[in-house]
């Protein structure tokens, strides 16, 4: 099975994150500025990429040694990031990177998107005490008396969870609210709270070789302007095992990608619906290649429809 850390050797990125620390990669690989994108229900700009912490981010939180997601916050911040996409239900992550964050001084420096549900396995309705309870101690945890960005995690129970999220929102405690969900049978559930309810984001998944949002969600995002937080632009490990040992096609420099991690970042934030990209990582050179993808130039469609007919002729990966 093919690793990141395969397809890093190849990339030039990697090889200076290596060599650098992060604040330092930027400043003298001459990069450029972090492309920006609008939130469209305000104006406000943010990074075009962010950081998750879902995945192997959330396996270190639950650690005892979180060092290296110390070092990743920072390289986040120190490389012009400020998006960090978080929620309950991933163990640890949002504990772990609100002790972070205080400690490094940076908790006003981050976008702090995380989520509510306590929808329970085989329910279908939540008890709004226990939502309550659930964002109050996102607050406590994050370390801020307003909270960025709060979602209805997975579409559950929406009339309630989103409801309780809008009185925290006209109470100015959250600035901006949203619904996400990153499974297929449920996209039309997630269209459907696109066009009824008053939103700021979604949140769903996006790939290179999973473009099934690009039909109706993300024209409807532009339509209604809503913002897009795109998870899993490398769909998990999928893509990585796909790709394999394989070197960065050379028709990559003419869109600015270095690595593959910028290949299939650039692909998705290319989309003008698209807000912020927040794959999740636990290496801090992770990090700084990621943040790679927001500078130079992104796709056109052209190049973006070259991109997916190179991926789509490789092997699929097994399982």
């Amino acid at each position: 099975m093919a690793t990141r850390r395969d397809c890093l050797k190849f990339s030039v990125a990697a090889a200076l994150a290596a060599a650098l620390p992060s604040g330092r990669l930027f400043a003298e690989s001459g990069a450029g500025p972090v492309l920006t994108r609008a939130i469209p229900s305000s104006g406000e700009r943010v990074p075009l990429v962010g950081l998750g912490s879902s995945a192997t981010f959330s396996q270190v939180a639950r650690s005892e040694d979180v060092s290296a997601l110390r070092e990743v916050l920072q390289a986040l911040v120190d490389g012009g990031g400020t998006v960090f996409d978080t929620a309950p239900s991933y163990g640890a992550s949002e504990e772990v990177a609100g002790t972070i964050a205080r400690e490094l001084g940076l908790t006003d420096k981050l976008f702090w998107a995380t989520k509510v549900n306590v929808v329970g396995r085989g329910e279908d309705k939540a008890d709004p005490a226990k939502a309550r309870e659930q964002i109050e101690n996102s607050f406590k945890l994050i370390g801020k008396d307003t909270l960025d960005l709060v979602q209805v995690h997975n579409l559950a129970d929406i009339p309630t969870q989103l409801g309780i999220l809008n009185e925290y929102k006209a109470e100015g405690r959250i600035r901006y609210v949203g619904v996400t969900s990153t499974s297929k049978p449920a996209y039309p559930r997630l269209i459907e709270a696109m066009r009824n309810e008053d939103i700021d984001f979604i949140g769903v998944d996006y790939a290179v070789d999973n473009r099934d949002v690009e039909e109706t969600i993300l024209p409807l995002a532009l339509e209604r302007k809503i913002g897009v937080l795109v998870y899993v632009p490398f769909g998990r490990t999928r893509l990585w095992n796909r790709i394999g040992d394989r070197p960065l096609p050379e028709w990559a420099a003419e869109f600015d990608a270095t690595s593959w991690a910028q290949f299939m970042i650039k692909f998705v934030a290319a989309h003008p619906a698209v807000t912020c990209v927040t794959p999740a990582t636990s290496r801090a050179r992770n990090m700084a290649d990621n943040l790679g993808a927001a500078r130079g130039r992104l796709p056109d469609e052209a190049q973006r429809r070259r991109m997916v007919e190179f991926i789509e002729a490789l092997p699929a990966a097994e399982g």
